[in-house]
């Protein structure tokens, strides 16, 4: 009697841990890769005589689909020529081959949308289809080949070239949006795959200044001695405790026309002090930049900068800075200051050194790439047209109903190439309906835009909209909305609706 008494104790007992492991998160690996490539097109005669070919090099990042296939996004900027200023955006699909363990080869597609610069890219849409040889290293892979781009929409930029590109690999663990604000003991989590090493990123929205110490006219525009407002955001992800990586995107919203943008690459140094309640980092990017009449000669720029952050409340922090950003032709020459609000995340692990966690909440992000149909798009002198722009969206839940967004836009179709957004806001969402797989939400959005011929003013937006998230399977979603565009001191006032895809998932952030 008495074994029998211990063997349903035992019985009982692994039933009980085989139902908490069941409802503990299970890790999943996402395989994909960064990519940085360059290329130089060939200009045609427009309005610069004999101008040079135009340094083109883009970021992107793709998603293995499985061993072979792969899909993301990517965003190009102009680095070198006459054309500083031109940017677009697209989506990324690919194929590779392994020939040997090293040697492979890699054809692709990428289309978009963007211009600027006075460059005739005519609405803005354009194809990259790209085919390479390359070798894959220890711990990166290089390739180049042939391309070829056409902004087809009544744009003149066409033709074929050389393109060269490093990727490295860039894998990320994930787990179902369905776990989304669940929140696990240390103790049940030590008991699965995401007892490992935490990364730290951050994700900072600022507001920052530029005062021109040094600017040609570009346009018959005088920009030196001007400030420069721009909105934008950072993110980061760090290697080890003080060494990390950035990216960085602004646009102006105030003190010259509408139009100006930049996009930074970097890397930087933090260091801690004050019972890490206290940060300086060093940071030195490099980039494209340019429209809105600033000029910038072929695009390209550096940016040192220092900033000084202070903890607010948990892991939110205040930062100031102070840089300079410059054309290495010094061109252009501006010093810059601002302020930002940052947010640490201790992501998709349970052990950090010198840092001890009580519990972990999984947060929910959505990518949305999407296509904005602009209804009578208010022009500074063209007839008023229908506009389009391919659209990419970020949220992150701040519980189960609200969310913070960031999102970047640039015109596709339409007349209005150099056209582009770059916005920040909140958003709410109800619960998903069972019988309609459906979610219901509500955002508003304001930020920068300009360019492309647009009454936006100085660049000042806002974009409230509505719309619904129908739900495909696990991690993606058909969305659409509608909503109205309005520019404070331009004409651009109208509806418009969209149409895209919402890929979603939940990473583990350690309190």
């Amino acid at each position: 009697m008495k074994k029998f008494f211990l063997l349903i104790i035992s019985i009982l007992t692994s039933q009980v841990l085989v139902s908490q492991n069941e409802i503990l998160p299970n890790k999943k690996t996402q395989k994909g890769f960064a990519k940085i490539d360059v290329l130089s097109i060939d200009m045609p005669e427009f309005n610069i005589a004999n101008e040079p070919n135009m340094g083109f090099a883009g970021i992107h990042y793709n998603l293995f689909l499985n061993k072979s296939f792969y899909t993301g996004l990517g965003i190009y900027g102009a680095v070198s020529g006459k054309r500083g200023g031109f940017f677009t955006l697209g989506v990324n699909a690919g194929y590779k081959k392994f020939l040997t363990e090293k040697l492979y080869l890699d054809t692709g597609f990428h289309f978009g949308g963007g211009g600027g610069a006075g460059a005739p890219d005519g609405g803005g849409a354009f194809i990259l289809p790209h085919f390479n040889l390359g070798y894959h290293f220890k711990y990166f892979s290089l390739n180049t080949g042939w391309s070829y781009v056409n902004f087809f929409d009544d744009g003149l930029i066409k033709g074929n070239q050389l393109n060269v590109a490093l990727e490295i690999p860039l894998d990320y663990n994930y787990a179902s949006y369905t776990e989304s604000e669940k929140v696990y003991k240390l103790r049940e989590l030590h008991k699965t795959d995401w007892k490992q090493n935490t990364q730290t990123t951050s994700l900072m929205v600022h507001l920052n200044n530029l005062n021109v110490t040094k600017g040609l006219p570009n346009q018959a525009e005088i920009i030196e001695g001007k400030t420069i407002r721009l909105a934008g955001f950072e993110f980061a992800n760090y290697f080890n405790k003080n060494w990390f990586a950035f990216i960085k995107v602004d646009g102006a919203y105030s003190g010259i026309r509408a139009g100006y943008m930049d996009v930074f690459l970097g890397g930087g140094y933090h260091f801690s002090f004050n019972k890490n309640r206290t940060n300086i980092l060093t940071k030195f990017s490099v980039g494209a930049a340019g429209g809105g009449g600033v000029n910038s000669d072929g695009g390209f720029m550096i940016s040192p900068d220092i900033s000084i952050e202070q903890k607010i409340f948990k892991n939110t922090f205040v930062a100031i800075n102070k840089g300079y950003l410059l054309t290495p032709s010094q061109l252009f020459s501006a010093s810059s200051y601002g302020i930002g609000l940052k947010y640490y995340v201790d992501r998709n692990g349970t052990i950090a050194e010198g840092k001890t966690f009580k519990s972990g909440k999984f947060k929910r992000l959505d990518f949305i790439v999407k296509q904005d149909w602009y209804f009578n798009a208010k022009r500074m002198e063209n007839p008023t047209e229908d506009m389009h722009q391919i659209s990419l969206q970020i949220n992150l839940d701040l519980n189960k109903h609200l969310y913070v967004a960031g999102q970047t836009s640039f015109a596709n179709f339409g007349n209005a190439g150099a056209y582009a957004e770059g916005l920040v806001g909140l958003g709410i969402k109800s619960k998903k309906f069972i019988g309609i797989n459906t979610r219901f939400f509500g955002q508003f959005l304001a930020g920068a835009a300009g360019g492309g011929n647009i009454s936006t003013g100085e660049g000042l937006i806002i974009k409230p909209s509505i719309g619904t998230d129908y739900q495909i399977n696990n991690n993606l979603n058909l969305r659409s909305s509608i909503g109205y565009v309005k520019a404070k001191g331009g004409n651009l006032s109208n509806t418009f609706i969209n149409l895209g895809i919402n890929y979603n998932f939940s990473f583990l952030n350690m309190k």
